[in-house]
């Protein structure tokens, strides 16, 4: 025979909590696409050519303005690189590049001014540093861009390894900073020019994150270019009157390698990668960008290899690791695995 269940009176507190309360929100699940597949020998031999690409970017910025000022190198930039995305989207036929919806405007122009006002405090601020400087606090854009997600990304919050990746990197750029605190140095003002385009490059990283969930990637780039064109067009035109341009080869060296390699084929390359391998994978590439700066720098511009110097590149590149390290999964209590 069976207990008698008392049954709870209509006005009941508890039941009339039960009624009204609100299921469980279902559990978020992170979707692999099954054609990702881990890193291999192919996959990270490319991902570390591009962090080399990239880690030498700086060092061609230094030595472009030997020959032209900061602002008309930075239009031959984006006028190059404009092209070299545009005829990458001729290639694959990609079409509704200049098509902008309403609404669109907006995001297209804030993005415009962003990544130009970084290119222009990254040139001026390099033109006042050495390379190797430069190019070990540009790439800690990284770290930045994890600190300003916490506040502008929903969801993408500050882990205790990503707090500790931040706290070793900017120890790093103490320390690099440390000589000009200590002694008068005429490289301290572009060091300081340099981390602030290194936060804005952090925040157009968090922007672009945000804005390619609604808009194409590639008519981002595109509109970047053609915005920061006619920007430093006629930023040039005010500012750097009467300044002359010296055509040599080693500015078109420059130039080629800004506005072709790193803005052109190191896009369409790493476009390529992310379609084929786990974006996590992809990212302990980066780590070595900072060290390869220092060494390019060291090889092509003649700037010294010092311990501070070498030993401020590693924390800001295990500082990048720490922060793009993922937590492993946590195990279900009991029962089968979860899907």
């Amino acid at each position: 025979m069976l207990p008698h269940r008392r049954r709870r009176p209509r006005g009941d507190p508890v039941l009339r909590w039960r009624r009204h309360a609100r299921a469980p929100p279902p559990r978020a699940l992170v979707v692999v696409p099954a054609s990702l597949r881990p890193l291999d020998w192919r996959g990270a031999s490319i991902a570390l050519l591009l962090a080399a690409l990239w880690g030498g970017n700086p060092v061609a910025v230094k030595v472009g303005l030997a020959d032209v000022p900061p602002l008309r190198l930075a239009f031959f930039r984006f006028v190059l690189g404009g092209l070299a995305i545009l005829a990458y989207a001729a290639w694959i036929r990609h079409r509704g590049v200049f098509d902008v919806r309403p609404g669109e405007w907006r995001v297209l122009i804030s993005l415009g001014v962003i990544f130009s006002i970084q290119i222009a405090t990254m040139n001026v601020g390099i033109g006042l540093t050495g390379a190797a400087h430069g190019a070990v606090l540009l790439n800690s854009y990284a770290v930045h861009a994890v600190v300003l997600a916490h506040f502008l990304i929903p969801g993408d919050r500050l882990t205790p390894a990503k707090v500790a990746g931040v706290l070793v990197a900017y120890v790093g750029i103490v320390l690099l900073f440390a000589r000009d605190l200590s002694f008068r140095s005429e490289t301290m003002l572009g060091d300081l020019i340099v981390m602030g385009s290194a936060v804005l490059l952090g925040e157009r990283v968090v922007y672009m994150a945000r804005a390619v969930q609604r808009l194409d990637p590639i008519k981002l780039l595109v509109f970047q270019s053609g915005i920061g064109s006619a920007s430093f067009l006629l930023a040039s035109l005010v500012l750097e009157r009467g300044v002359p341009t010296h055509p040599t080869g080693r500015l078109a060296a420059s130039l080629v390698y800004q506005g072709v390699v790193v803005a052109g084929f190191n896009f369409v390359v790493s476009s390529y990668l992310y379609q084929r391998y786990l974006a996590s994978a992809l990212a302990t590439c980066s780590l070595t960008t900072p060290l390869f700066g220092v060494l390019i720098a060291a090889a092509v511009t003649g700037d010294r290899l010092s311990p501070l110097l070498l030993l401020s590149s590693v924390m800001v590149a295990a500082g990048i690791g720490l922060t793009v390290r993922r937590a492993p999964p946590a195990a279900p209590p009991s029962g089968p695995p979860r899907a």
